[in-house]
């Protein structure tokens, strides 16, 4: 472009000069240009996240080789339907009258709440080597700002200010996020699906509705980039709005946009179609068949060359906890893909630590956990069992006896946990919060675990193994039946610690269901059940938020167990809660919109799971004896 910006970004904390009137939930980002020029959100790792109050707005500094400048790109997130967002070009970043350009535009004539980047036009003569700040604020509306920024120096650039320390307790490091004011010149928003346009609250919630990607690469799409698109069916192809194709070509690092009839594009579908018909898609209907296609196609691409599994791509959710692991895994081996299952399971045996246990999660490269939290003893059963289920499924024999030793070592740490009373210790569980008595979220799966370790060491001729293995299955039947039993299935053997969700875990396809568990399954479900048709984990949960994983605990258990018009009525209500690219979010509001991040693995693999049972192909459960 002629002339052109040159980076000295920075997003300052502006006080009442500024004077920024509430907005309805508001999140801008600009960028400045020349005539002919384009714009771009620079990308960083950090960002400054909600910070927002009465009297603060966001500068950034910058110079220019230009004589005049005729707009400003901005970037919002809106709740809001009416109001002004307001920029101005100053040679002082706290004084209004060193204006040398200004301009604004109206929410409502964008539509009103939506995300995305909008021009406003402005005329400025600018001076080359002169310091200028870019300003941009929100007057007229009805609620608070909400801004974003860069969290250090970006390109060279001055520090970025310690923002609002006292209304937010200065930065928040968040990933992921379209950042503000960033500078650069060399992209169209209609490549990327990214101009503003009215996105509905029901669209908001989420942080990521979709993925694009290659087996190196992985691409989370905002609810923006989503907005009008669609996949090519039985593909990660994306359909734009206006017709064009959006996807990663092999070996690339970001998605290109391309015509309809490209031919990259048309072989990637290809390629995707050749995957699913490789194995089975799951499903009675066409809705079932298409939901399922998608959850597999997405547990491919959360799924890493090591086998690693994402829980999803935003965050913190980008590493690989063994239990989503091994549920991802049992779901790909049940629909024919026994090769990435194997991936998948050979990457939980190389992360097992010494002693048999697993941390709570690790990084995609295995390198270790991410982080201090308590590692989660529910993974000695989740990973033996999924083991077990691969070889049941048709997995080759000598790659089964490969894990055996990660089955021994995480049998044999189960049996030794177990106390007098037959129970494991109070252990943080798929809740990933410790409890004070032994909780059902890991005394399930531990037994599950133990029964099929106990088969496996059977069908090996490893009978010591076998006689040990089910003296502790045993014992950890009878002290859950004892106590568990004895309370109705509680989140702990302690009376009143409510229901858990945690109690489809005695069911098939985990284990043979004990006397009674039909109604406490049932009951619980009744409890732990909101409004908006989902479930939270367990009765003490606070808030109206419901998870979807949970909530398909019961319709795998119910799909399992015979009660085929409860698990069908779950898929349903878990198919009319996607995202608008078909993607099942982690939670949905009270409200029923998709929140959180999505597609999440577990319930992808629950859900492939569900449709499986009810189309015939029934997992097998571990021997009772």
């Amino acid at each position: 472009m002629a002339g052109g910006w040159r980076r000295r970004e920075v997003v300052s904390g502006l006080a009442a000069a500024l004077a920024v009137a509430g907005s309805g939930v508001v999140v801008a980002s600009g960028v400045a240009h020349a005539a002919g020029g384009h714009d771009r959100q620079l990308s960083y790792d950090a960002a400054l996240y909600l910070v927002g109050a009465p009297d603060h707005g966001g500068a950034q500094e910058f110079d220019t080789d230009a004589g005049e400048l005729t707009s400003v790109s901005v970037f919002l997130v809106s709740n809001a339907s009416v109001g002004s967002v307001d920029v101005s070009v100053r040679t002082a970043v706290d004084d209004p009258g060193s204006a040398v350009g200004a301009g604004h535009v109206d929410l409502a004539d964008l539509g009103g709440s939506g995300m995305g980047w909008v021009r406003v036009p402005v005329s400025a003569t600018v001076s080359a080597g002169q310091t200028y700040y870019l300003v941009v604020s929100v007057s007229g509306a009805d609620d608070k700002v909400v801004w974003q920024g860069t969290r250090s120096a970006a390109g060279g650039a001055l520090p970025s200010w310690n923002y609002d320390q006292p209304y937010w307790g200065g930065w928040h490091r968040e990933t992921g996020r379209h950042l503000a004011f960033g500078v650069n010149d060399t992209v169209d928003c209609a490549a990327d699906n990214t101009c503003y346009r009215h996105l509905p609250a029901s669209e908001l919630s989420v942080t990521t509705a979709g993925l694009l990607g290659n087996a190196d690469h992985v691409v989370a799409l905002s609810p923006l980039e989503a907005a009008g698109a669609s996949y090519v069916p039985g593909s990660s192809v994306l359909r734009l709005p206006d017709g064009r194709l959006r996807y990663l070509p092999t070996g690339a690092t970001a998605p290109i946009t391309v015509p309809a009839n490209d031919p990259g594009a048309a072989a990637a579908v290809r390629e995707s179609r050749d995957w699913l018909a490789a194995g089975t898609v799951p499903g009675r209907t066409p809705q079932q068949r298409e939901m399922s296609a998608r959850a597999l196609l997405d547990m491919r691409l959360l799924t890493q060359r090591n086998g690693a599994v994402a829980a999803a791509w935003y965050g913190a959710w980008t590493y690989s906890w063994p239990r989503d692991s091994s549920f991802v895994a049992a779901a790909l081996m049940r629909t024919g893909h026994l090769a990435e299952a194997y991936r998948i399971l050979a990457f939980d045996a190389s992360t097992q630590r010494a002693d048999g246990t697993w941390e709570a999660r690790t990084t995609l490269d295995g390198a270790g956990p991410p982080d201090g939290r308590h590692w989660q003893l529910d993974a000695n059963g989740w990973v033996p069992w999924a083991v077990w289920q691969w070889l049941r499924a048709g997995g080759d024999t000598q790659r089964t006896k490969a894990l055996y030793p990660t089955v021994r070592k995480a049998a044999d740490y189960a049996a030794a946990s177990l106390d007098a009373s037959g129970l494991p210790p109070a252990s943080p569980d798929y809740w990933e919060i410790g409890t004070d008595a032994p909780n059902l979220g890991t005394a399930a799966p531990l037994l599950a675990g133990l029964r099929a370790a106990t088969d496996l060491a059977r069908r090996f001729g490893q009978a010591d193994d076998a006689r040990r293995w089910q003296r502790a299955a045993d014992r950890l039947t009878d002290g859950i039946a004892a106590t568990f039993g004895r309370n109705g299935y509680q989140r702990t053997i302690t009376d009143g610690s409510g229901a858990d969700s945690a109690v489809a875990f005695l069911a098939p396809p985990f284990s043979v269901a004990p006397a009674g568990l039909g109604p406490a399954l049932q009951h619980s479900f009744d409890l732990l059940r909101r409004p908006n048709g989902g479930v939270v984990p367990g009765e003490s949960w606070t808030g109206a938020t419901t998870w979807t994983p949970e909530t398909m605990f019961f319709a795998l258990a119910w799909a399992s167990t015979g009660e085929r018009a409860r698990a069908t009525e779950l898929l349903g209500w878990l198919a009319a809660h996607r995202t608008s690219l078909g993607a099942f979010p982690e939670q949905l509001t009270a409200a029923g919109y998709p929140a959180s991040v999505a597609p999440l693995a577990w319930t992808d693999s629950l859900a492939v799971l569900t449709l499986a049972q009810l189309d015939g192909h029934r997992m097998p459960v571990p021997p009772h004896r």
